[in-house]
């Protein structure tokens, strides 16, 4: 296979003011992580552990093999929104590995908002439910859930991707094969009680967990009974009375023992090594932070890129000569082979049919399929048109959407329009989608969309004095509102991605995902688990 090589002197100038640039993005990003996983709140953190209990991460940290990676998914979900009030959504996902198997693991945070759900709350617990489906992943339940947020229930309870909606995927994926486990550390109120009562096998520890579909509160209004939390739905009654907790455990230790035990009985096997032994890239990951432009209109080469996260430098081209703004290729990451589509411009005719024809050979030869997006959009204008750009940017977004192979993506910089589209964009489900703190997600930049929007007023014509003063507040307005909802933290806060990653991080975290997809075994015919 080919190899490439750099053009890069490690002392350049453009790579030191790069590499300035980009290290205060990272530094802003690690401090943004730092805030949404500690959570800022510490009277909650301290009467959560007066109350016996560990903190989130803490559970997932016991839970999870020793020495083995995290994943952990779309930490920034909420950023910037309620008044800081919801770090992370107030709950954690990811993918870890319990007895050598990856699970999913949805854990509530009930130091924010006793773990209620706000709208992202539901977002990103359906997301990791998507990915466990499409990944054929048990799913693990880190129950501390207070139910729905009340005054968020419009953007909660009712539409089709709301609270009830991961119900029926926790249902459908145990009727599938899928194991679904919970351990419940807290009271599990109303919609929250529902995620172990639906799980295949429960675990409660005893003192604080309790499940009940109505709190003390709720039973005295609606039939006027009065009663205690432990009484009505505590761990100690659920495991010798009603039946709903399979397990009764002693703490919260003893019952992350028992999730481990019933993941290690599970008798699923699931070998993830690749099938060549994985090669260091040629140049250090670190560098990417030199490689990325400062200025987001500077193009930068993405075979530089591959040479810092793929393996040993090595890298078979396809087309190297023909449809350049796209760069194709078969490469491997920490040893599983992965097919490469990279932009190095904007796509035009000839980049959209050599897309096309490399997507549809990987996918004949099952091959998952990385896209690193870089891209102003498709080529405009007379010549492009007249050269069928319609027809064969088309024929990209053909090939990919129906490709059946794994299909993974990253957000380097821009990311706009139908480009977006065209090299897999979340509205074509990516398996894995993350962004660096560089990205920029939008229908087109800020400086095209305002002159759109100006020169529209234009042809309206009019009194000129009007008119400039129009054109500036229309300016000032556009470029405004694409400031921010263009931003990659607006972004991951609506769960647009999977999580903002550190460009250094982009080789482990694609190897990590590479190694799930490449493992899925086939779902085969299962009987549901009926709970009594």
């Amino acid at each position: 296979m080919a190899q490439l090589t750099t053009r890069l002197s490690p002392v350049s100038e453009v790579l030191a003011r790069n590499r300035e640039a980009q290290t205060t993005r990272v530094d802003t990003l690690r401090a943004r992580m730092a805030e949404a996983t500690s959570g800022g709140r510490p009277e909650m953190v301290d009467r959560h552990r007066k109350r016996g209990k560990l903190l989130v991460r803490e559970r997932i940290d016991l839970l999870v093999d020793p020495g083995t990676a995290f994943l952990e998914l779309s930490s920034l979900a909420a950023w910037g929104q309620y008044g800081g009030e919801v770090p992370g959504a107030g709950i954690v996902t990811g993918i870890g590995i319990v007895h050598g198997l990856p699970c999913i693991m949805i854990a509530n945070d009930a130091t924010v908002k006793g773990g209620s759900f706000y709208h992202e709350t539901v977002k990103k617990h359906i997301r990791a439910q998507e990915i466990a489906a499409e990944n054929r992943l048990p799913c693990v339940y880190l129950v501390d859930c207070g139910g729905a947020y009340l005054p968020e229930q419009d953007r909660v309870f009712p539409d089709a991707r709301h609270f009830g909606n991961a119900f029926f995927r926790q249902t459908n994926m145990s009727a599938s094969g899928l194991p679904q486990i919970s351990a419940v550390f807290g009271g599990c109120t109303a919609g929250g009680a529902y995620i172990p009562a639906l799980s295949d096998e429960v675990i409660m520890v005893r003192g604080n967990a309790r499940i009940h579909l109505g709190g003390p509160s709720i039973v005295k209004v609606a039939i006027n009974e009065v009663v205690d939390g432990e009484t009505l739905g505590g761990a100690e009654m659920h495991s010798r009375v009603s039946g709903v907790s399979d397990h009764l455990a002693e703490d919260e230790f003893h019952a992350l023992a028992l999730m481990r035990d019933i993941v290690g009985n599970l008798g699923l096997k699931r070998p993830m090594a690749p099938d060549v032994r994985a090669a260091a890239p040629l140049h250090d990951p670190a560098e990417l932070l030199g490689v990325i432009s400062a200025d987001r209109k500077e193009p930068y080469d993405m075979r530089e890129v591959l040479l810092r996260v793929i393996d040993a430098g090595a890298f078979r081209e396809f087309k190297p000569g023909w449809g350049e703004t796209l760069v194709c290729g078969t490469a491997r990451i920490h040893g599983y082979r992965v097919g490469i589509l990279a932009n190095n411009g904007a796509l035009l005719s000839d980049s959209s049919l050599k897309g096309a024809q490399f997507v549809s050979m990987c996918d004949q030869r099952n091959i998952p399929l990385l896209f690193l997006h870089n891209i102003s959009g498709f080529m405009v204008g007379t010549e492009a048109e007249r050269g069928g750009i319609a027809k064969n940017s088309a024929k990209l977004v053909y090939a990919m959407s129906v490709a059946k192979v794994p299909r993974l993506s990253v957000l380097l910089g821009g990311s706009y329009g139908a480009g977006n589209y065209g090299m897999c964009g979340r509205g074509f489900a990516p398996r894995f989608l993350f962004a660096w703190p560089t990205a920029e997600l939008a229908t087109m930049s800020a400086d095209i969309a305002a002159n759109v929007m100006m020169e529209l007023r234009r042809e309206k014509g009019g009194d000129p004095a009007k008119m400039q003063a129009d054109l500036e507040r229309i300016e000032a307005k556009v470029r405004a509102q694409y400031a921010e909802q263009s931003d990659p933290y607006y972004a991951t806060s609506r769960l647009w991605d999977d999580g903002l990653i550190e460009p250094g991080q982009t080789r482990d975290i694609l190897g990590l995902c590479l190694a799930v997809v490449n493992s899925v075994p086939d779902a085969g015919r299962h009987t549901p688990v009926f709970r009594m």
